[in-house]
């Protein structure tokens, strides 16, 4: 047996080596929901353990162990047995544990089309991911019993249809790949700008999607979307330290101060970009990635190449037509051509029952108006917005806009159209 380890960041270790433990079982023993508990048992002594007797030298292989014992002996119902081995478990050698990540594999079993999006996301994040079932609860505000009951259907339904562990080729791949990145997109958004509650953001989500996403990229480092989808989460990312007051308060993209945005995470994305950039085609994540990184390129918000972010959201419409895409191609478009260019195109929008009502709509609609002279309609705007969102951040922000227009202010500040 090897010296065990200094003590490192036992949680952050656990949640990286907890997917790749996984997929060494579900590959060797196929059972993907029993596979899950005796990993996520595993963990749990691991968390007892690890912290007063320190790390294994082969923390993966211990783990793979203790998890791959607990599986046997809950076939076996043997209970006395799994708590003697439990504790008592021993080291492997790095040879009898082979030396793979199947992180992508269990994204593609997590993402089956049988299930929908949000088990899809639900799944994901628990057996890929490791958070608990408590924190994507609180992560999408239900209750425990209830993500927990998701959870456990998803994993059911996986069983049911009798999937098999593995990435799927050709057209299989190009159809369930989609998938997968759709998943990680859910999940970046959701840490990036929260869709309900008093906070603007989860940056936990958006780190574990960035981390997941990275690993996808690892593996399929030419793919030209999952580049485009890494590049545009970190280009996003880089943003965070300007968008909130000290006090937790929406700051719009064009009053940031920009030289507090992450120049790591901006260079790092950037050079993603150009790569795929040169690829052979263009996708829906990679134009996304182009427009961050225009805006990222510019060192003022008046410096920003909006004629560039246009057209990039004209060729982004018709290759994935989507009314957020119109709506943001408004905004770019209002600043090249005047507010009522925006509104025109805006309008266009009215008739989509996807955008009914929609706080974005709303807000975008209400800061051209703003621009544009209109204070009643502005002032009308910001309120039905702010009654729209369920995010406490963004209420707070449009009440504030709205409040302003009020007292007969109507200055040009950017609106929260553009999101921060």
């Amino acid at each position: 047996m090897s010296t065990p380890s200094p003590a490192p960041d036992v949680e952050g270790l656990l949640r990286d080596l907890a997917p790749r433990v996984l997929g060494a079982l579900v590959r060797r023993n196929g059972r993907f929901e029993d596979c899950e508990d005796a990993v996520q048992e595993a963990v749990l002594a691991a968390t007892t353990q690890w912290p007063a007797e320190g790390v294994p030298g082969n923390p993966r292989g211990w783990l793979t162990t203790v998890a791959a014992r607990r599986l046997a002996d809950q076939a076996r119902s043997d209970l006395a047995r799994r708590e003697r081995e439990a504790a008592t478990a021993a080291e492997v050698g790095p040879g009898e544990v082979p030396d793979t990540d199947d992180t992508l594999l269990l994204l593609f079993l997590c993402c089956h089309p049988t299930l929908t999006p949000a088990s899809q996301t639900a799944l994901t994040l628990r057996a890929v991911g490791g958070l608990t079932t408590a924190e994507i609860a609180g992560a999408f505000l239900v209750p425990e019993a209830t993500m927990a009951a998701r959870i456990s259907r998803a994993k059911q339904r996986v069983r049911a249809a009798g999937s098999t562990f593995g990435v799927p080729e050709g057209p299989a791949l190009q159809e369930r790949l989609p998938v997968v990145l759709h998943v990680l997109y859910l999940i970046f958004n959701e840490g990036y700008t929260a869709s309900s509650g008093d906070r603007l953001d989860r940056p936990d989500l958006a780190h574990e999607a960035i981390r997941l996403t990275r690993a996808v990229h690892t593996q399929l480092p030419e793919d030209g979307e999952v580049t485009g989808l890494l590049a545009l989460m970190l280009l996003t990312e880089a943003r965070r330290p300007a968008r909130t007051t000290a006090s937790g308060d929406l700051v719009p993209l064009a009053e940031q101060d920009r030289t507090t945005w992450d120049r790591t995470l901006i260079e790092e994305g950037t050079a993603l970009v150009r790569t795929a950039l040169a690829g052979p085609a263009l996708g829906p994540y990679l134009l996304q990635a182009a427009i961050a990184a225009t805006h990222a390129d510019a060192a003022k918000a008046e410096e920003t190449n909006w004629a560039q972010v246009h057209a990039l959201y004209l060729i982004l419409e018709r290759i994935a037509p989507n009314p957020m895409v119109t709506l943001n191609r408004a905004i770019a478009l209002a600043e090249t051509e005047g507010p009522e260019a925006g509104l025109t195109l805006l309008a266009t929008l009215d008739g989509d029952d996807r955008m009914a009502r929609h706080h974005r709509l709303l807000s975008v609609r209400a800061h051209l108006l703003e621009r544009a002279g209109d204070t009643q309609g502005a002032y009308d705007h910001y309120r039905r917005a702010a009654k729209a969102t369920a995010s406490l951040a963004e209420q707070r922000y449009l009440q504030a806009r709205a409040a302003r227009l009020s007292g007969g202010t109507s200055g040009g500040t950017p609106g929260p159209g553009r999101r921060g």
